[in-house]
């Protein structure tokens, strides 16, 4: 009777099958095409609700029905996955603390992926910036390196401006010259400082002695006067000195040694425009061919860079040895006078002209004051550091 109703036929007899199951028992695989049939879980998220398994058309199973038996296979991934091809593309990722659902596909994954790009891409673009920097570096050094060894050893050639080379080289033997003149000039206002203050000193102790000696004291008084005047005159004359050293000093020390720092960049542009000359000329007896022919050219094209800046580097010290010869005839036309006037005219006594000298030179003198040191003691402290 309830074969007639439709539900499947149950026997009461013992009879089974090889297999140990009823050859008529079709429960079990009514079950799995049922579930197979079912809908996916990505259809809709409200078709998991209760452990229970929602469809539309087919009604609700609850889930001790559709719980197999032990013999059948386990209900797993493995059965959606194989049930929906799109199954690892299309499932769903809950967040708890936002209630949002998010698709783990590659639409999410897309989106992560372009705001991660900017910063990695900026990474890689630094990087590859300072690799190419250290490369250009480490290229140019070995080709610097290479030619000195090879102009030491005889074996290479060098680009040589004789006139500029001679220029070059007077330059430098007249920074040792001058050099030596501000060595000896810082010398002699040393030891001259020192002489002014044995003066004073010696003016200092024959006034103390004309005031405890009343039977020498018209002899102490001469000579303390005549030592006071010497101490002014050397302090004048300290002041002409220190003008010609600090001038020199500048000169020397300065304006010459700008010009020698262009000079030693025009000669390191030199340097690495005979190495990447070397380079090309090397280039160009190789064979060509399809590989030598693009090496020559990119040799050529570094070989141009550096040809330019080679020639704007040599401009510049020619101009600047023409500039530094003019400004030295006319610094040191005027302090070899200064020198010459300050000097004759403090050992011949004649005080009017040593004032005179300073004067024509606007040299002042700055005047003792009770709470400020002398001028002595100053440019001693000056001299010290």
């Amino acid at each position: 009777m309830m074969s007639d109703l439709g539900y499947p036929n149950i026997h009461s007899d013992n009879v089974e099958a090889p297999n140990g199951h009823d050859p008529d028992d079709t429960f079990e695989q009514d079950l799995r095409n049922m579930l197979r049939d079912g809908p996916n879980i990505s259809d809709s998220p409200a078709t998991m609700q209760s452990g229970g398994v929602h469809s539309p058309s087919d009604g609700m199973v609850e889930d001790n029905d559709t719980f197999p038996p032990a013999t059948s296979k386990p209900m797993g991934d493995s059965m959606y996955k194989s049930s929906s091809p799109s199954y690892a593309s299309s499932t769903a990722a809950y967040n708890p603390s936002k209630g949002t659902v998010y698709s783990s596909g590659s639409q999410y994954g897309s989106s992560q992926g372009s705001a991660g790009v900017p910063g990695s891409q900026r990474f890689l673009e630094n990087s590859k910036s300072k690799l190419d920097a250290l490369k250009t570096w480490g290229v140019s050094t070995y080709k610097c390196t290479r030619q000195i060894i090879s102009e030491k050893l005889g074996r290479g050639s060098r680009t040589v401006d004789l006139q500029l080379e001679a220029q070059i080289e007077v330059l430098r033997d007249t920074q040792r010259k001058y050099a030596n003149i501000l060595r000896l000039s810082k010398a002699l206002t040393n030891h001259f400082y020192q002489v002014v203050l044995t003066q004073r000193a010696l003016g200092e102790a024959f006034t103390d002695l004309a005031v405890k000696s009343p039977e020498l004291q018209e002899e102490f008084t001469y000579n303390a006067e005549t030592q006071r005047n010497l101490c002014k005159n050397g302090e004048t004359l300290l002041g002409a000195l220190n003008f010609f050293t600090s001038n020199v000093n500048t000169l020397c020390n300065k304006t010459m040694e700008d010009t020698l720092i262009t000079v030693h960049q025009y000669e390191s542009a030199r340097i690495e425009y005979d190495a990447y000359r070397t380079d090309m000329e090397a280039l160009q007896l190789q064979p060509r061919d399809s590989a030598t022919v693009g090496k020559v050219e990119e040799a050529k094209r570094k070989y141009n860079v550096h040809k330019e800046k080679f020639d704007k580097l040599r401009g510049d010290v020619a101009i600047k040895l023409r500039f530094l010869e003019e400004n030295k005839v006319k610094v040191m036309q005027k302090q070899l006078l200064l020198f010459h006037n300050a000097i004759s005219s403090y050992f011949s006594g004649n005080q009017q002209a040593l004032e005179a000298t300073l004067k024509q030179f606007s040299i002042k003198l700055k005047p003792p004051s009770e709470n400020q040191p002398s001028f002595l003691e100053t440019d001693l402290q000056d001299q010290r550091h």
